[in-house]
């Protein structure tokens, strides 16, 4: 008697085999991955963070949406309750729609980096809880499918990877049509230092986004990535990107996050 062979896993479930696990046992906590942490509530992923994708709180305050001395009050009173989202939209410094539109921006972001494939083994933390607190949880099948999409559109526009990481450079080839407006506030940027990250971080922008104008520049043969940076001083000094850190006590979390944030000034 022949067995009939195991159907083949979905595209979606090949992403991550243990998020798919943790969506089954509804697990809440943290799923920390080499590019980013997904957070987890009930089996819904509620949050993401990559350093490579701009926060909720540069987009928020880029984009007008919100004053950044609003930010930091929000974060100073609900940080420790893990209420900031609540306490944005309750105190009439955000809108509850423009905050939702916001955070899921900045949740499929982030998971889209989260998400890029690794042979680092994922971790999860049981019961760890993000500060931004409940905003608009999104099903793990809805945040994979988007990411599939998404790398799917980028191999659309342009199959070359390299530029999505390393410092880019114009060619200096001549333009044949008007570079569209958006597209030329990402090409102004570029100057054979700053990567996809560094631009969208300096122009508030969604990190997935910035890709898709820089993958279009880079069709278009404007743009492409820069060859091996000379290792001196000034590179060894530059400051190294961490994973943020998870930690189950709100308030050392708000107190490093503060603390990071007055350095930076």
């Amino acid at each position: 008697m022949t067995t009939a062979p195991a159907p083949a896993p979905s595209p979606a479930a090949a992403l991550s085999p243990m998020l798919q696990r943790l969506a089954a046992e509804r697990a809440t906590g943290a799923l920390m991955r080499d590019r980013g942490t997904l957070y987890l509530a009930d089996g819904e992923v509620v949050h993401a963070e990559s350093p490579a994708t701009p926060g909720i709180d540069v987009l928020l305050t880029r984009g007008g949406a919100l004053h950044r001395d609003g930010w930091w009050d929000a974060v100073a009173q609900a940080g420790a309750h893990r209420r900031v989202g609540r306490y944005l939209v309750d105190s009439g410094r955000v809108a509850g729609g423009a905050l939702e539109l916001c955070h899921l921006g900045a949740l499929y972001d982030a998971a889209f980096f989260a998400l890029a494939p690794t042979r680092t083994p994922a971790r999860f933390r049981y019961g760890v809880a993000h500060w931004i607190g409940p905003v608009r949880p999104v099903p793990v099948h809805a945040v994979q499918r988007e990411t599939l999409r998404r790398r799917e559109l980028l191999d659309r526009i342009w199959p070359e990877a390299a530029g999505d990481s390393a410092p880019l450079v114009r060619t200096g080839l001549p333009v044949d049509a008007p570079v569209p407006p958006r597209q030329q506030r990402v090409l102004e940027q570029v100057d054979g230092v700053r990567t996809a990250t560094d631009i969208a971080q300096e122009l508030g922008r969604s990190a997935f986004h910035t890709l898709v104008d820089l993958r279009r520049l880079a069709a278009s043969g404007l743009v492409e990535a820069a060859g091996p940076q000379p290792m001196g001083p000034a590179a060894s000094a530059s400051p190294r990107i961490e994973l943020p850190e998870v930690t189950a006590d709100p308030d050392i979390a708000l107190l490093r996050r503060l603390r990071d944030a007055l350095e930076a000034l």
